[in-house]
């Protein structure tokens, strides 16, 4: 009898979750002709009731990377090519440190209790990443301000 009530009770969640969507649905036909070359993916990040703006700097060898006084030099690779006749095109990313470009840091980086604890960036809750924003284009000693004011 436990057997039967575990199977429907499985068979329930499954169905539930099956109908949670996990991106939000899409209005257009996402299908790639042969004959579209350039296909460009559509970026959809929403968070609660607003949409999420990656402000990232845009990682270039000669970025600014903590330790290094020539930069983050090459750190994209393409092993693997479908032009050159393989399988799947895998990239490899690899950075001398992971102080390099936008970034956010764990609060265990700085406060060993917290290491010790767990504390990494999957810890932060999004309501403090997000929020209101500055609309006007500011100096960097302004949005310093503004930062630390907020």
């Amino acid at each position: 009898m436990s057997s039967l009530i575990l199977l429907l009770l499985s068979t329930a969640i499954t169905a539930a979750v099956a109908s949670i969507p996990a991106y939000p649905s899409v209005s257009t036909d996402c299908t790639v002709s042969a004959a579209d070359d350039n296909p460009v993916p559509v970026r959809r990040e929403v968070y609660g009731d607003g949409r999420i703006f990656d402000i990232s700097h845009r990682y270039t060898v000669d970025m600014p990377s903590w330790g290094s006084k020539d930069g983050l030099g090459q750190f994209l690779w393409l092993p693997s090519s479908m032009k050159n006749g393989s399988r799947s095109n895998n990239s490899l990313m690899k950075l001398q440190s992971v102080h390099s470009g936008t970034h956010v840091d764990a609060p265990g980086h700085m406060v060993d209790s917290y290491f010790d604890a767990g504390f990494d960036v999957d810890t932060l809750d999004l309501d403090v990443l997000n929020g209101k924003h500055p609309t006007r284009q500011s100096p960097l000693l302004d949005l310093l301000s503004f930062i630390v004011i907020k």
